[in-house]
């Protein structure tokens, strides 16, 4: 099974989802956008459309898609138009592209209990259409560049946070 969303820096996303059971291969790359094969430094523009995401594929057999949604709307804050944190612009939005109506209603599900809790989510749901895999550089960004300042301030606490709250989902 697949799942495709974005929140924030796809470094975060990916560095937190690589400890996740059940998660067979992560991928950073852009999508929600018009342009083909988008750059790094055409998306940062913010001109393409294009969102920051990861792309993960998952044994459903260990972990749901559900779980992969609950985990995914604990580390990021879903309340950010877009950004999260210092990251600003619409590239770091909140979306999540579902594959088919099934994933559609599970996000559509957790939104609505999040909103019932008083929680302003603002997260996207759109139906995925294309996803162009990021360069080489940015995939496995934060085990490859733990001494990158970002890494340490901002991704390791993610991944703390993680591992805290969903121990028994962790390798």
């Amino acid at each position: 099974m697949v799942a495709i969303f974005g929140g924030g820096c796809f470094w975060c996303l990916e560095a937190v989802f690589q400890k996740v059971k059940g998660v067979i291969k992560i991928e950073s790359g852009y999508s929600g956008g018009k342009r083909k094969n988008p750059t790094y430094e055409q998306v940062i523009t913010g001109v393409t459309g294009h969102a920051e995401v990861i792309r993960i594929e998952f044994d459903e057999n260990i972990i749901s898609f559900s779980e992969i949604i609950d985990i995914f709307f604990d580390i990021h804050d879903p309340t950010q138009l877009n950004r999260q944190g210092n990251d600003i612009g619409t590239q770091y939005r909140s979306v999540v592209f579902y594959i088919d109506d099934n994933q559609k209603q599970v996000v559509l599900h957790k939104i609505k209990l999040l909103k019932k809790q008083g929680i302003n989510v603002v997260t996207e749901v759109v139906k995925f259409e294309n996803f162009y895999k990021a360069e080489n550089y940015h995939q496995n960004y934060y085990n490859q560049n733990p001494q990158n300042p970002y890494c340490y301030y901002v991704i390791t606490p993610k991944i703390e946070k993680f591992l805290k709250k969903y121990s028994d989902k962790s390798v």
